[in-house]
């Protein structure tokens, strides 16, 4: 079976079926989960434009209001390359003026990413934000020019450049927002 297949939408569209693209979202500002339900769901991607090879070891190259979905997982970008290696996604580039994920935690709560680029290396699972980055939950949140989260021993490395700095907010427990049922809106 080929990794990609095309579907009759306007724009391009490729289903990838149970890819972890992002359970990099975990990288909250606490410790709450990625939502785990979202790995068994079918990932459908959108965009303008698609370029690569489906021979399984290649670079595919979405462009043009990239969408990404999969389970409560939703994704923006300019473009995105999606790195293959023996038939598997082993690394996911997305790039724009501000690429963004957001996601569901397993808790309910919802996170949203922001960055210039999101690197996730699913070889070594590791996430890199670079560019101006922001990470929002109702716990708090973290913001900078670069953010590696490292989802194997959830270490997170974050630091300004030349006089940028990295802000956090962190809500006291008394005042976070209630998150909503799963599966309710």
């Amino acid at each position: 079976m080929s990794l990609f297949a095309a579907d009759s939408m306007p724009s391009r569209c490729v289903r990838l079926p149970l890819l972890a693209l992002f359970a990099a979202s975990a990288f909250a500002a606490a410790p709450a989960l990625a939502r785990e339900s979202d790995r068994n769901q079918p990932m459908d991607i959108e965009s303008d434009h698609q370029e690569g090879t489906l021979d399984g070891n290649s670079i595919n190259t979405l462009s043009g209001n990239v969408v990404i979905k999969q389970g409560t997982l939703d994704i923006r970008a300019t473009k995105a390359d999606i790195h293959q290696a023996g038939g598997e996604v082993v690394r996911a580039i997305l790039t724009g003026s501000q690429a963004v994920l957001k996601q569901q935690m397993d808790d309910g709560s919802p996170m949203t990413a922001k960055a210039d680029r999101i690197d996730y290396n699913m070889s070594t699972d590791v996430v890199v934000l670079t560019g101006n980055y922001t990470v929002t939950t109702p716990r708090g949140s973290t913001s900078g020019q670069r953010l590696t989260y490292d989802l194997k021993s959830g270490r997170l490395e974050s630091g300004g450049q030349g006089s940028g700095r990295v802000k956090m907010t962190i809500q006291p427990k008394s005042t976070r927002a209630t998150p909503a049922p799963a599966g309710k809106p």
